[in-house]
C-alpha cells in the first residue's frame, strides 16, 4: 500500500450523521469517554490476535482514556474541492521552498550521495518530496497539527465509521513499530490521520519501506533525516523508479488537435511537440503522456515513468507534477517556460507572508504568517476587498497587497 495513495480514504468530506451518535451528543461526554475505553479494552485483543504483545498495547494506551476531538473534527470537515493550478503550485513550488531545499542538499550531501548510490533515486526529488510532506520537518515542531498516532488511529477506528477499517489496520500496524522499538510512545507522532515522520508515512507503508540508513539500529524516520530520505528513496525504487532518468519535460505543443495516450518521445516531436525551453529529449525512444493541467493556455508536459513512479507517493497528478517541478528547481533550473494562467500578479514569498501580516495588522487574520494561502487568508482577503471596494475574489495579488501598504 502506498503512502499516500491509501490515505485517499481520508479525504471524503462526513456528515454529522456518519459520526457516531455518541460522540456527537453535547450533553453525554461521560458516556462517550466511557464507550472509548470499553473499545480500547474490545481491541486488545484484536491487536494481541495480530502480532501485539499484550504490554506494548497496555504501555501504548496508558493516559489515553477520551477520543481526539481535533481528529473527529479533521475527518469531518476535510474538503473535496478542486484548486486552481495556480493555486496549488503556488503554495508548494515557490522562492522558499527552492532556498531551503539547496540549503537542505549541502547540508546533507554526504547522505544524500549514499542514498543516491544505494537506490539509484535522485536526491533532488527526495528533497522536494520532504518540502511537500512536512516542509523539511518544520511542520513536525507544530503542536497543533501534530498528534499522538495511537490516540488518533483509535479515535477514527472507533468513531468514524467510513475511516474505521483503515484506522484498525494503521493502529495495529503503529503497535507494531512500538514493539520493533524504533520509536517510543511518547515521540510517536504524526498527522491527524496517522501519517508519520519527516516524509509522512501511513504505519503499514512504514513496515514495508522504512531504512536505518543510519545504522544506529533504529528505523528513525522522525528525528533521522538519513532514515527518512533513504525510506522515501526505498518507496520509490521498490515502485520502478528509472535511476538516471527525469520525472518529464516542459513542451510547447502546436496548434490543432493531438492524439491521446502515450508514445516516444521521438513521436512526440514529430508531432511538433517540442521542450519548452528549446534543449532536446534526452531519451528519444523513452515513452511519454501528455498532460496540459492548466489547460492549453498554461505550461504543457510530456510525463515519462517516473512521474507514475512519484505518484505512489500521493495518487495525484499534481501532487507528482509539484515534485518534479521542485526538484528541478532545488537542481538549478529556472522555473517554467510559460507560466500558469494566475489572474492576478504574482507575489513572492516574502511578499505573501506579508500580506498576511498587514491583514492581521488589520484584525482580519489570526493565522501564521507562513506565506501559504489557505482558506484562512483567503476569507481575510476577500473582507478587505470588500471594505475598500475591491472586487472579492480573495486572490493573494500585488493589487491587494499595495492597497494594504496605503492604508
Amino acid at each position: 500500500m502506498s503512502v499516500r495513495s491509501a490515505a485517499k480514504l481520508f479525504t471524503s468530506v462526513l456528515t454529522a450523521a456518519s459520526l457516531s451518535l455518541a460522540l456527537l451528543m453535547p450533553a453525554g461526554p461521560a458516556f462517550a469517554d466511557a464507550g472509548f475505553r470499553q473499545w480500547v479494552a474490545g481491541f486488545r485483543a484484536t491487536a494481541v490476535a495480530g502480532g501485539v504483545s499484550g504490554a506494548v498495547y497496555d504501555q501504548a494506551f496508558r493516559g489515553i482514556n477520551e477520543p481526539d476531538p481535533v481528529v473527529l473534527e479533521k475527518a469531518r470537515t476535510q474538503p473535496e474541492f478542486s484548486a486552481p493550478a495556480w493555486d496549488y503550485f503556488d503554495n508548494r513550488v515557490h522562492d522558499q521552498s527552492v532556498a531551503v531545499g539547496q540549503q537542505m542538499a549541502k547540508k546533507w550531501k554526504p547522505w544524500l550521495d549514499r542514498i543516491e548510490a544505494r537506490f539509484g533515486v535522485d536526491r533532488y526529488i527526495l528533497l522536494a518530496i520532504w518540502s511537500m510532506e512536512s516542509n523539511y520537518g518544520e511542520i513536525l515542531k507544530r503542536d497543533d497539527i501534530m498528534r499522538n498516532v495511537i490516540r488518533s488511529l483509535a479515535t477514527l477506528a472507533y468513531g468514524d465509521p467510513k475511516r474505521s477499517k483503515f484506522a484498525r489496520t494503521q493502529l495495529v500496524a503503529a503497535l507494531k513499530i512500538l514493539q520493533t522499538g524504533d520509536i517510543d510512545e511518547s515521540h510517536l507522532m504524526g498527522s491527524w490521520a496517522g501519517a508519520m515522520g519527516q516524509t509522512q508515512f501511513i504505519p503499514t507503508s512504514y513496515q514495508h519501506y522504512a531504512v536505518d540508513m543510519d545504522g544506529n539500529g533504529k528505523r528513525d524516520i522522525w528525528n533521522s533525516i538519513p532514515d527518512a530520505l533513504a525510506t522515501s528513496a526505498n518507496l520509490l525504487k521498490k515502485n520502478g523508479w528509472q535511476g538516471g532518468k527525469t520525472w518529464g519535460y516542459e513542451v510547447t505543443i502546436p496548434a490543432g488537435k493531438l492524439p491521446a495516450g502515450s508514445k516516444t518521445l521521438a513521436q512526440w516531436q514529430a508531432l511538433g511537440v517540442a521542450r519548452a525551453n528549446g534543449k532536446p529529449f534526452r531519451n528519444a525512444t523513452d515513452k511519454a503522456t501528455l498532460k496540459v493541467p492548466d489547460g492549453r493556455g498554461g505550461p504543457a508536459f510530456l510525463m515519462i515513468k517516473n512521474f507514475s513512479v512519484i505518484k505512489a507517493y500521493n495518487n495525484a497528478d499534481k501532487y507528482a507534477l509539484a515534485v518534479g517541478l521542485l526538484a528541478d528547481e532545488i537542481a538549478g533550473s529556472s522555473g517554467l517556460v510559460q507560466d500558469w494562467k494566475r489572474p492576478f500578479t504574482k507575489l513572492s514569498f516574502e511578499e505573501r507572508q506579508e500580506l498576511q501580516k498587514r491583514l492581521s495588522q488589520h484584525g482580519l487574520y489570526d493565522g501564521k504568517f507562513d506565506g501559504k494561502i489557505g482558506d484562512g487568508t483567503k476569507t481575510a482577503i476577500m473582507t478587505y476587498q470588500a471594505k475598500v471596494g475591491l472586487t472579492q475574489d480573495g486572490y493573494p495579488s500585488m493589487e491587494v497587497l499595495k492597497w494594504l501598504r496605503k492604508k
